[in-house]
């Protein structure tokens, strides 16, 4: 098997692991003696509510958003598509209907949450005073500015009728309990989605700071609504089950990287910054490994998640992880035996058809042989026309999980 093919037989090890299939065996509470609701968001909530519904003994019903695209079949909870990453009208009326389900819980029912990457955007239903105009053109500055995505999701709370722990306190008195698939670093409940169901105070000055820090102004009316947007009864903390995480996931990747006879060394799941800053500090691990033997010995593959970010300046095509590998490249070409692939586990990397793609060493040679200016490229942030060009893009499709990103550097 070429190194090309045993990158994708990591990512996909990896996608395994992220799977909700199966992992509710052994989780599950004990059936209400009212009704069973459930309810979610994410790229993963269809496949999640698919995943609970076949282990569920008794009947229930209910309504998970996720993805365009990213739905499939189940039996008696509905699935609703609506857009991702800037929110739209099906996905404002989907979370409207989604707090209308909570709010209908009575003190017999059993509320269950399913939450995944993704439904920030998904779950969108604007505060008082806010509308979703002014959420979509917060939400573009924010994807634009370079911001992580724990800052942009505490925005995203201030700006909500049901995130940051509303959608719990809506769900009061029934019983609740939330499953989670993580996309974010350290695996805190209150980030993922947003946290709808994790109680908290509202903290609607440090959102403003955020706005503030990143340059994105806002009127005076989307100010002073942030600030009247506060939960006046936090509720107790309900129980909630981690399915998948990114560690998990780069686990599964290393226990397959073994029986290929490869040292895996994990440098960690919360790999942060500037695309391609991160691909300049791991390149030059690759180049340590290549010359030294260090930090880990040939031949190994250093595995790692997370979510970087692009500071869009040019109008080119690509997500973060193919920026990230055309800047790997470009800092690792005159480093012999190292490959590298970088993957969305969601399967869609930016607003793109690609999960990601896969550079070597000979990636440079032949963009110079077709006359592809991979310098030009990066600048224009229009690394996915030079990897399409090139015949590197990995496309999956639609995986209906996610759990952030996915990187292996294989050096020989």
């Amino acid at each position: 098997m070429d190194d090309k093919a045993i990158l994708r037989a990591l990512f996909d090890a990896a996608l395994a692991a992220a799977y909700p299939d199966g992992k509710f065996a052994g989780r599950l509470p004990e059936p209400p003696k009212g009704r069973t609701i459930v309810i979610g968001a994410g790229k993963g909530a269809a496949r999640m509510a698919a995943a609970f519904e076949a282990e569920w003994p008794g009947a229930c019903e209910g309504l998970v958003v996720t993805r365009y695209g990213h739905g499939m079949a189940t039996r008696a909870i509905e699935v609703v598509e609506a857009a991702h990453p800037v929110p739209d009208e099906a996905g404002m009326a989907a979370a409207a209907r989604i707090l209308a389900l909570a709010q209908s819980a009575g003190p017999d029912d059993l509320v269950v949450c399913l939450m995944s990457g993704g439904a920030s955007a998904l779950l969108t239903l604007p505060a008082d005073g806010v509308t979703l105009a002014d959420k979509q053109a917060v939400n573009k500055a924010l994807l634009k500015s370079g911001a992580p995505i724990g800052a942009m999701n505490q925005v995203r709370k201030a700006l909500s009728a049901i995130k940051g722990g509303r959608l719990a306190a809506a769900a009061t008195p029934a019983r609740l309990v939330t499953y989670l698939i993580s996309d974010v670093p350290g695996d805190e409940p209150r980030s993922i989605g947003s946290g709808p169901t994790v109680p908290e105070a509202s903290d609607a000055e440090a959102a403003l700071a955020i706005l503030k820090r990143y340059e994105i102004a806002v009127p005076a009316a989307i100010e002073a609504a942030i600030r009247a947007n506060v939960i006046k009864d936090v509720p107790a903390p309900a129980p909630m089950h981690m399915l998948a995480t990114p560690h998990m996931a780069l686990e599964a990747a290393a226990a397959k990287a073994r029986e290929f006879g490869l040292t895996p060394l994990i440098l960690g799941d919360a790999l942060e910054g500037e695309a391609r800053e991160v691909a300049t500090v791991l390149a030059g691990i690759g180049r340590s490994v290549a010359e030294h033997d260090e930090p880990a010995k040939r031949p190994c593959v250093l595995l790692s998640g997370g979510e970087t970010t692009v500071t869009v300046r040019g109008k080119g095509r690509g997500g973060r992880n193919a920026e990230f590998l055309l800047a790997f490249a470009l800092a690792s070409q005159s480093v012999p035996g190292v490959s590298a692939i970088a993957c969305d586990t969601d399967g869609i990397d930016g607003s793109e058809d690609n999960a990601g793609a896969i550079v070597d060493a000979d990636l440079i040679t032949q963009a110079k042989a077709r006359g592809i200016d991979l310098v030009a490229h990066l600048a224009n942030n229009d690394a996915y026309s030079a990897f399409s060009a090139l015949d590197r893009l990995v496309v999956t499709g639609p995986t209906l999980t996610n759990v952030n990103d996915f990187r292996a550097i294989l050096v020989r």
